[in-house]
């Protein structure tokens, strides 16, 4: 798979909060990095876990179904809050305010739980999808472009099956 973006693409993650990923793409050159949570105290975490470079990152508290950025996103990444949506429209608010955020040609990055997934996550009840799922959630705006399927272990040893997929944002 080729690379969908370079250190100098503006890159937006949703679902920030702990994720280690902010502070990867800042360890690899990344300077135009946007970290959007629901939870103001994910972002102070996140603040907090990046020290001295807390003040490379925007921060926007918001949620991923009416959030409206200040300027394209190159790249938007979501590991794992797309499939805490389990209601039909508040999937499409989300599709839309992606597409709203993805400059043409940009790419949506999206990791849920695969079919054979979990039903719930942290007490709540998730949507589980495959790369049809997720084609046709964001189709319209989004080509699919591609898919694969990953194994995560978590702290306590259980497997949890996920789908990536990568979409390409296309003229409306």
């Amino acid at each position: 798979m080729r690379r969908v973006s370079t250190p100098d693409d503006r890159v937006v993650t949703v679902g920030a909060g702990a994720n280690p990923l902010v502070g990867t793409l800042l360890d690899a050159g990344y300077h135009d990095v946007a970290a959007v949570d629901v939870a103001p105290a994910a972002l102070d975490a996140l603040r907090a876990d990046l020290g001295d470079r807390a003040d490379l990152v925007e921060y926007v508290v918001g949620d991923v179904r009416s959030l409206v950025l200040d300027r394209p996103a190159d790249v938007w990444h979501d590991r794992a809050t797309f499939h805490f949506l389990s209601d039909p429209a508040d999937r499409a608010r989300y599709a839309e305010r992606a597409a709203a955020a993805v400059r043409t040609g940009g790419h949506l990055v999206i990791a849920t739980f695969a079919p054979d997934g979990p039903t719930t996550c942290s007490g709540l009840s998730v949507e589980r999808h495959d790369a049809r799922s997720l084609a046709t959630a964001f189709a319209g705006c989004f080509e699919l472009v591609h898919t694969e399927r990953s194994i995560h272990r978590t702290p306590a040893g259980a497997e949890q099956p996920f789908t990536h997929a990568v979409l390409r944002r296309t003229l409306r």
